[in-house]
C-alpha cells in the first residue's frame, strides 16, 4: 500500500506524489476560540513528511495519527516556518484558517525542517513564476492575434474605397484600450485561476475528509462491535478486581496490624537493648565485684570459724551454767534445811527463854 492510500488521500496521487522528507515532531494546532493556547492534535510524536506533486508541481505538509489526518497543509510562496523556541516552530495556513506547531525532541530536527520548508517555499515560489510566465506568454499570444486580426482586414480590404481603407485602419488609443482590457482580463483569469486552484484544494480536502469519515464509520462500527465483547470482558475484569480489591484492604488492615505489632517489637527490642547495655556496663564492674566477694567470702569464713569457737564457747559457758545452776538449787536445798533447823533451834531456844523467865518470876 503506498502512502498516498494508507494516509487517505486522493488515488489520482498515488503515483505522481511522492514524500522528499520525513521527521517525527508533537503536532499542535492553535486554539480557534482565543487564537492563543495551542491544542495537541496528537497524543505522542507522529510522522511529519513534505510531499512534492509532479502534476500539479505542488508541495505540502501531512501528517497522519492512526487513521486521522492531522495535517494536510499546501505550502505556498507567502508561507513563513517561524522558530519560537529551541525546540518549536509554526505556521499559519490560511487555507486551512489555522496555524500548526510542531515540537521536536532536538534542536537539530527543527533546523532541519525549517532548512526544507524555506527550501519547499523557494520551490513553490519558482513554479508559481513559471506557471505565470507560462500565462502571460499565452495572453501576449492572444494580443499579437487580436493585433494580427485587424491588419488582415487592413490588406484585404486594399482594393475597396478610400471610406473603407479609413474604417479599417486601427488608431493607436484603441490599440492601447484594446491592450490594457487584455490584460485585465489576463489579471482576472490569474485571480480566476487562482480561486480556482483554491476550490479544487478545499474540494480535495473534502473528498479526503468524506473518505475518511466513511472508512471511520466503517472502522467504528467495528470497534463498536469489538468494544461490546470488551465491555463485557472489562466488567468480568472489574468484578474480579473488586474482589481482589477487597483482599487488598484485607490485606491492608493486616499490615496495618503488623506495622504496629512490629512497632510494639521495635520498642521491646529497644528497651531489651537498653536493658543489654545496662548489664553491659554491670558486667564491666563484675571483676571488682568479684574481688569484693572474695574477700567478704573470706571473711565470712574466719566469722564462721570464730562463730564455731564462739559456739563451743557457749556450750562450755552454758554447761558450766547448768553447773553453777545445780549447785545453786542443791545449795538452795540445803540452805532450806539449814533455815529450818535453825527455826527449830530457834524455836527451842525461845522455849527454853520463856521457862528461864518463868523460873525467874518463880525465883
Amino acid at each position: 500500500m503506498t502512502p498516498a492510500l494508507r494516509w487517505g488521500l486522493k488515488p489520482r496521487h498515488q503515483m505522481v506524489e511522492q514524500p522528499i522528507f520525513t521527521t517525527r515532531a508533537h503536532v499542535f494546532q492553535i486554539d480557534p476560540s482565543t487564537k492563543k493556547n495551542w491544542v495537541p492534535a496528537s497524543k505522542q510524536a507522529v510522522t511529519v513528511s513534505y510531499f512534492y506533486d509532479s502534476t500539479r508541481n505542488s508541495y505540502r505538509i501531512i501528517s497522519v495519527d492512526g487513521s486521522k489526518v492531522i495535517i494536510n497543509s499546501t505550502i505556498t510562496p507567502n508561507m513563513n516556518f517561524t522558530k519560537t523556541s529551541q525546540k518549536f516552530g509554526q505556521w499559519a495556513d490560511s487555507r486551512a484558517n489555522t496555524v500548526f506547531g510542531l515540537g521536536f525532541a532536538s534542536e537539530q530536527q527543527l533546523s532541519k525542517f525549517a532548512e526544507k520548508f524555506l527550501e519547499v517555499k523557494e520551490a513553490a515560489k519558482l513554479a508559481r513564476e513559471k506557471s505565470q510566465e507560462k500565462m502571460e506568454t499565452s495572453s501576449d499570444q492572444s494580443q499579437e492575434s487580436g493585433r494580427e486580426t485587424p491588419s488582415g482586414n487592413q490588406a484585404s480590404s486594399l482594393n475597396g474605397t478610400d471610406d473603407e481603407k479609413i474604417s479599417h485602419v486601427p488608431d493607436d488609443t484603441a490599440l492601447k484600450t484594446e491592450n490594457d482590457r487584455l490584460k485585465s482580463v489576463v489579471e482576472q483569469s490569474k485571480k480566476l485561476e487562482t480561486e480556482l486552484q483554491v476550490l479544487k484544494d478545499r474540494n480535495a480536502q473534502l473528498t479526503d475528509t468524506l473518505h475518511e469519515a466513511n472508512s471511520n464509520a466503517e472502522s467504528w462500527r467495528s470497534k463498536v462491535t469489538q468494544s461490546q465483547g470488551e465491555n463485557n470482558q472489562l466488567r468480568h475484569k472489574i468484578s474480579e478486581l473488586e474482589d481482589q480489591c477487597k483482599e487488598v484492604n484485607l490485606e491492608r488492615e493486616r499490615n496495618a496490624q503488623l506495622s504496629l505489632r512490629i512497632q510494639e517489637l521495635e520498642a521491646d527490642l529497644q528497651e531489651k537493648e537498653q536493658e543489654l547495655e545496662d548489664l553491659r556496663k554491670q558486667a564491666e564492674t563484675i571483676p571488682q565485684l568479684m574481688s569484693k566477694c572474695e574477700s567478704i567470702t573470706a571473711k565470712l569464713q574466719a566469722a564462721e570459724t570464730a562463730n564455731r569457737d564462739l559456739s563451743e564457747k557457749m556450750t562450755l559457758l552454758q554447761s558450766e551454767i547448768d553447773d553453777s545452776q545445780q549447785n545453786q538449787k542443791n545449795m538452795k536445798s540445803e540452805l532450806k534445811k539449814f533455815m529450818d533447823a535453825l527455826d527449830g533451834k530457834i524455836d527451842e531456844l525461845h522455849e527454853v527463854r520463856q521457862s528461864i523467865s518463868k523460873l525467874g518470876v518463880d525465883n
